[in-house]
């Protein structure tokens, strides 16, 4: 008895800031979902054993880095069919009036200009594919302040506004634009990279809140947007736990 086996190629999706999070389960859903999933992100021992899992590709790739973007859009070939702009971060979280900077450059550098970089990198195998989605990962601080948040928020707005002049630029082609704008995730590194690896902070961000959204959660809703029919643009998804009504208020369980 002969068995038939599908004779088109897997589809490509491209991740960046695929070593942990809300990237790396996306590539996994991606992988289940059938797809061949070039794996991107800074840590090239992280990608390459997430690469692995997934019988996908490894790529190590700091999205700030003009040449190494190069090479992410040499490795994922010349079709892409879907690029999840995940890379991204926060880091402190002090007053406006003390703010670091060098940090608010960072974030800029990270959250917007890496995303620009490997929009552009990747364009014509996204075109070349005649079917497209590009997804960028945004946050809920990308459409309201709070204190302590400026840099960030700052950064996250400006990952919704470049994602909104795409789709405006680009919609007489094939490639649909979206944002998942998350709110409360709790991944393992997120508040500890943001809080300089204090611990003790990291976990007040989500203390006493009953299941916060995890990485799991968020990749869901990512590879929903970017398998719907390719006449349908899911433009925004924001997305918040249960427990968070806005981003100044949260519900906590009291801590016995």
């Amino acid at each position: 008895m002969s068995v038939e086996t599908d004779p088109r190629p897997r589809r490509t999706a491209v991740v960046t800031g695929a070593s942990s999070g809300i990237g790396a389960a996306t590539a996994r859903t991606l992988a289940a979902s059938g797809f061949r999933v070039v794996c991107a992100a800074r840590r090239a021992d992280r990608v390459a054993a997430l690469a692995e899992e997934i019988d996908g590709v490894a790529v190590a790739c700091d999205v700030t880095d003009a040449d190494q973007v190069a090479g992410l859009a040499a490795a994922a070939g010349e079709v892409v069919h879907v690029l999840v702009n995940n890379a991204g971060g926060a880091f402190g979280s002090d007053a406006v009036e003390h703010a670091d900077a060098e940090q608010w450059k960072a974030m800029y550098d990270v959250n917007v200009i890496g995303l620009l970089r490997v929009t552009q990198a990747l364009l014509p195998a996204l075109r070349a594919s005649g079917d497209a989605v590009i997804v960028n990962v945004g946050s809920t601080a990308g459409r309201v302040a709070y204190e302590g948040g400026g840099g960030y928020t700052a950064a996250k707005h400006g990952t919704k506004v470049v994602t909104e002049t795409l789709r405006l630029e680009l919609v007489a082609e094939p490639i649909r634009i979206s944002e998942i704008a998350p709110g409360m995730v709790h991944t393992p590194e997120f508040s500890l990279v943001r809080f300089g690896g204090d611990q003790e902070k990291a976990d007040q961000v989500y203390a006493g809140v009953r299941d916060p959204l995890v990485a799991e959660d968020v990749a869901d809703a990512i590879v929903w947007v970017a398998t719907r029919p390719s006449h349908v643009n899911i433009d925004q998804v924001v997305m918040r736990p249960r427990a968070q009504a806005a981003q100044h208020k949260v519900h906590r369980e009291p801590q016995g």
